[in-house]
């Protein structure tokens, strides 16, 4: 029951959070009726519910006949999926802590995959968020959840100074770090290595894909650090603050 409740939630929240990660980089207003994209016609409600409409218009605008955009389901199933696993994974109180960080999570993901932006109005607020989420999940205490923000921040802001030294160029955004430390005021210190870690082999296979692909590789191609750093961190939440030993 739990479940189906977390997975209505996400397809409700993956469609807010489908016009947010759509509008907001454009600069457009993230308020106001729906449009289509194409035509610009304000679309009534029957034709706005989260998957079913996509499915019963045949993924085309009933106007105009263009085609909908596919992100917009696919982040709608992405909320679903986030929500039920999470309100399945944890009891009600804590599950619903988890789902707000987790749904946090996948606009951080979708709009650095898109658009490599991790804006400051997101990351920033998830430092404090993620120490008062955390309590309610019950991930690590938060003594050692403070101390993550500090490390996970200290840790990317020194690999990109340094990089910036070495090279004469930026290697990491400066919204990476702040990322991390949002991310480690939610999770604790001890997953902080295994994040870091699986997020550089995620970039690494990418990197491999792209190259597979014939897309050249150089030393600017850019990968979507935070994006993955999210993924990792919103892969521990749905395994829980067990995590480890599901690993095992």
């Amino acid at each position: 029951m739990t479940a189906a409740l977390g997975a209505l939630l996400g397809l409700i929240i993956g469609s807010f959070l489908a016009v947010l990660t759509g509008r907001w980089p454009a600069g457009q207003a993230i308020t106001g009726r729906s449009r289509c994209d194409a035509c610009g016609v304000q679309l009534r409600a029957l034709e706005l519910v989260p998957v079913l409409s996509f499915l019963v218009l045949r993924g085309r605008c009933r106007h105009c006949g263009a085609a909908i955009d596919r992100r917009h389901p696919a982040i709608e199933l992405a909320g679903a999926a986030v929500g039920a696993v999470l309100l399945w994974r944890y009891p009600l109180l804590p599950g619903l802590a988890a789902a707000i960080a987790g749904w946090w999570l996948l606009a951080l993901i979708v709009l650095d995959a898109e658009h490599q932006w991790l804006p400051d109005a997101l990351t920033l607020p998830l430092i404090p968020a993620g120490l008062a989420l955390g309590e309610v999940i019950g991930f690590a205490p938060l003594a050692d959840r403070a101390l993550a923000a500090l490390l996970g921040f200290g840790t990317l802001a020194a690999l990109r100074a340094g990089y910036r030294w070495r090279t004469g160029r930026e290697g990491m955004g400066g919204g990476d770090p702040k990322l991390m430390a949002g991310i480690g005021a939610l999770l604790g210190w001890i997953p902080l290595p295994f994040i870091l870690t699986g997020a550089a082999l995620l970039g690494l296979g990418l990197a491999g894909l792209d190259r597979a692909r014939g897309r050249a590789i150089t030393a600017t191609t850019a990968l979507p650090l935070g994006a993955l750093l999210a993924g990792m961190a919103l892969i521990l939440l749905m395994l829980g603050p067990d995590w480890g030993e599901r690993l095992r």
